[in-house]
Formats: C-alpha cells, sequence, structure tokens
C-alpha cells in the first residue's frame, strides 16, 4: 500500500482513539453520577443563627429584552435586605443603560441596597466587570447571575449555609434549568446537551472528588476563596473555569447541589448558539493551555490529575472529529482500491465501539431529566443530536484551534430574546459569513462521500456520512436562516 492511503487509515485510527478514550471518560462519570445518586442524600445544612453579608453581581451587556426581568427576580430575593447588595455591573452602550437604571432607582425606593455600576470601559469584559464590582462592595459571599437567569427568591437561603458548615468551601454551584426548552428544536438539543453536563458530569466528578467548575452563573463563591486564588483574570474566555481550576488547586472545596435549580433562557438561534459555543469552546482550550501543566506538576492524585486532562481537553474532541470527518471520504477510495488489506480497515472499524458509551451516557441523563418520558423517543432525539453537535465541529474546531495558539479574541455575548420573543429587539453576532458556506458545502462533500459508499457497496462509513451530511445540513440552513429573518 502506498504511503498515502497508510497515512490516511493510521490517523484515521488515531482519531478513533481518541474518541474511545474519551468515551470511557464519559462513561466513567456516568457511573459515578449513579452511584451518587443511589447513596443517602446528605442531610441538609441547618439554617445559620445569624446570616452573612452577601452580594449578588449582575454583569450586563446590551441585555434590553431582559435586563427587567432578570433585575426584579433578584429583588425578590428571601434574604434579610440589610445584609444584601445587589450590584447591577453594566458595561452597556443601548437602550439597556436606561432600563437598568430605572429599576435601579425603583427598587433602591423600596429600600433594597441596589447599585448601579458602570465602568470608563468595558476592559477585560465579564472578568472585568466582575473584578471591579469586588471593589465597591463587603459582601462576604458573592452570588453571580447573567442577564438571562431568573432565579427562585430562596435561592440564597438554600445556598449559603452549605459555606457556613466548611470554612473551606469556596463555591456552591447549582443546576441549570431551561425557561424556553420547547421553543425550537435548537433549544430542545441545547436543552439535552446541558441536561448532561449538570445531571451526570457534575454529579459524578463531585461524587468522586475531582474538580469541577464554577460554571458562570447561578452559583455563589465565597469571597476569600476569589482573593486567594488571584482573583478574575482577564486572558481566558471562560474566566469561569479559569478561576476554578486556580481555587481548587489551592485546596478549596467545591459544592455541586442539582437539586437546587436556576432557571435560564436557551439561545433560540443559531448566531447566538454559535457565539456561545465559541465562548466555551475557546475558552476551555485557553484554560487548559494555561493549567494542564501546573494540574500536573501538583500534589494532586493521580485520577485527579487523569479527569482534569479529559475535563481540560473537553472541547479540543471537536479538532478530532473534523479530522476524522475530512479523512473519511477519501477513505471510502482507499477502501475501494485496497480490498486486500480489509482487515486493516476492519481492525480501525472496532474503535467505533468508542462511541457506544456515549449512547449510555445521554441515554442516562435523558432518563434523569425525564423520568416519566417515552424512552422509545430517545434514539432519534440522540441521533440529531449527535448530528448537530458534529455540524458544529468545523466552528467549534476553529475556535479551539484559535484557543490553543493563543490568539486574542473579544468576548462575544449570546443575545437573549426575553418572554416577549422575538417581537423584541434581534441582536445578531455577524451575519452569514465564509464560515457558513464552508459549511453548506461540507455537508455536499459528505453526501459524496455517502453516495460514494454506495456505489462501492462499502456500508461501512454510511452512518458516520449520513450524520455528517445532515449535521452540516441543518447547521448552515438555520445559519443562513436566522441571519436573514
Amino acid at each position: 500500500m502506498p504511503l498515502l492511503p497508510i497515512f490516511l487509515v493510521v490517523v484515521y485510527g488515531l482519531c478513533l482513539l481518541f474518541i474511545l478514550f474519551f468515551s470511557a471518560g464519559q462513561w466513567q462519570l456516568t457511573r459515578l453520577a449513579l452511584r451518587a445518586y443511589a447513596a443517602p442524600p446528605p442531610p441538609l445544612p441547618p439554617a445559620p443563627a445569624s446570616w452573612p453579608r452577601v452580594t449578588v453581581q449582575l454583569p450586563l451587556y446590551n441585555e434590553q429584552n431582559v435586563v427587567e426581568r432578570v433585575i426584579d427576580a433578584i429583588a425578590d430575593l428571601d434574604y434579610p435586605a440589610e445584609l444584601l447588595h445587589i450590584q447591577v455591573l453594566d458595561d452597556s452602550t443601548d437602550a439597556t443603560v436606561g432600563l437598568a437604571t430605572a429599576r435601579v432607582a425603583h427598587h433602591a425606593g423600596r429600600g433594597l441596597r441596589m447599585s448601579y455600576v458602570r465602568r470608563a470601559g468595558r476592559e477585560g469584559y465579564k472578568a472585568g466587570a466582575l473584578r471591579h464590582g469586588l471593589t465597591e462592595t463587603d459582601g462576604e459571599f458573592i452570588a453571580i447571575f447573567d442577564a438571562d437567569f431568573v432565579p427562585a427568591p430562596d435561592f440564597l437561603r438554600r445556598t449559603i449555609p452549605y459555606f457556613l458548615q466548611d470554612a473551606r468551601v469556596g463555591v456552591v454551584q447549582t443546576r441549570w434549568g431551561h425557561l424556553n426548552e420547547q421553543e425550537s428544536l435548537l433549544t430542545r438539543l441545547q436543552a439535552f446537551g446541558l441536561n448532561a453536563h449538570f445531571l451526570i458530569e457534575q454529579v459524578g466528578r463531585t461524587f468522586a472528588g475531582f474538580f469541577i467548575n464554577f460554571n458562570g452563573t447561578g452559583g455563589v463563591w465565597r469571597r476569600a476563596c476569589i482573593d486567594d486564588a488571584g482573583g478574575w483574570h482577564v486572558d481566558t474566555l471562560t474566566e469561569d473555569l479559569d478561576l476554578s481550576y486556580r481555587a481548587q488547586l489551592r485546596g478549596w472545596r467545591f459544592v455541586y447541589r442539582p437539586e437546587i435549580v436556576a432557571p435560564a433562557e436557551l439561545p433560540a438561534v443559531m448566531d447566538a448558539l454559535k457565539s456561545q459555543q465559541f465562548r466555551w469552546t475557546k475558552g476551555a482550550a485557553e484554560t487548559a493551555r494555561k493549567h494542564l501543566g501546573t494540574m500536573w506538576r501538583s500534589a494532586q492524585p493521580l485520577p485527579v490529575k487523569l479527569q482534569a486532562t479529559f475535563h481540560l481537553l473537553n472541547s479540543s474532541v471537536y479538532i478530532i472529529i473534523m479530522l476524522m470527518a475530512v479523512l473519511s471520504v477519501p477513505l471510502v477510495f482507499v477502501r475501494e482500491q485496497y480490498r486486500e488489506y480489509k482487515l486493516v480497515f476492519q481492525l480501525a472499524s472496532v474503535f467505533l465501539v468508542g462511541f457506544t458509551p456515549l449512547i449510555y451516557y445521554y441515554y442516562t441523563a435523558w432518563r434523569l431529566a425525564r423520568p416519566t418520558g417515552k424512552a422509545r423517543f430517545y434514539p432519534g432525539f440522540f441521533l440529531l443530536f449527535l448530528a448537530v453537535s458534529m455540524g458544529l465541529a468545523l466552528h467549534n474546531a476553529r475556535a479551539v484551534t484559535l484557543g490553543w495558539l493563543g490568539q486574542r479574541t473579544p468576548f462575544v455575548r449570546t443575545p437573549k430574546v426575553g418572554s416577549a420573543g422575538r417581537t423584541r429587539r434581534r441582536y445578531r453576532t455577524g451575519g452569514v459569513g465564509p464560515l457558513v458556506w464552508l459549511e453548506g458545502l461540507l455537508a455536499l462533500y459528505f453526501a459524496f462521500g455517502l453516495a460514494a459508499g454506495m456505489y462501492f457497496d462499502d456500508w461501512g462509513l454510511l452512518p458516520f456520512h449520513s450524520l455528517l451530511t445532515v449535521g452540516f445540513a441543518t447547521v448552515c440552513f438555520y445559519s443562513v436562516r436566522d441571519a436573514r429573518s
């Protein structure tokens, strides 16, 4: 066999091996999460005789569709007014400024200690706003909510006691709920993926004593933990993941409580989803670049180091998926031309079992989120979720690559629509750029690979090419439709 076909087969096999290890990690977390759910629930911490000072920070940037909703929700928190300080950290440049100012004035007039904070510039984006806010408050504990969150009034009374029973607890993170899960196909798919993270990953990691991450919102920090870990840094797009690792490397404990749910709005259009995915995947790569070496030089146990590596490299799987996808089409022709090496191709295909643990992982999350739901709907929904995730591979692989290369990019907010839906202002994150058209071309490329496999009566890659064709076509369609609507 010439060198080029050998190269294709070897690289493709290594990619499948990476997927196998990735899936094995998800399988382990699923087993750990199920053990956690089977164990007796820990006793709830008692309410303290006296409550500590708490600051709630609301970082905003051009959120006129949801700003009033989030400020009103925070104003309804059931907590001693004399111990609560609410900071509206507004970097906005549109009508959000007037709306936020009016709501702050209204609630301040009712006796709440609510401050409207503006900076001279937007340096450091969200991390910069949070860092600046800390210089103007005396709270011992810092709760953070993004603009699309609507926490229940008892949120602080349910989370703060966990800090008071253990002085080394640095964070209490809660599970995200979904205000608009049924709004569109995109919101249902996102809820499906996020439920797996919050019902399996966070639970499994917490149960085993592995590192977890503050999810950027819907949680509370001990201020001493923030200060001890070096405060908010502005050198990654995931300031939450970055500070989480610095704090846990310093010995702080994180508590995750899935029974406490903070509802939030999911992006309902493709450009909003892509902006969120870009920030998460690129930021994760930046954080991995920053902390992987430190983690392996630390005194943490080997299992913690291994799971932290898996955790930090999660977003890098998109590079592997994209590489596998591009190589899979010429591989159809290599398989046809070199039939004498059929055994080699069959051995490489064995690694496709690496996708099997993902079925178990997502099915477990599906059943936990919908204990009375009909299981027969799961296979189709899982395949659609897998297809769209693959369809985002080009976009996310680019983000991860930029993160690993250390290229700086601006913090692009995720546009929110609010309860009034599409009748309100439609924030955009960009039009139909070259990447969208490339996604459309890739859909045709994988459709060609699908047709070639059928022509050669080689069905080995048909499932993979079917998912890729549907996924890239779906992502391209929604990107064009939403950009032009």
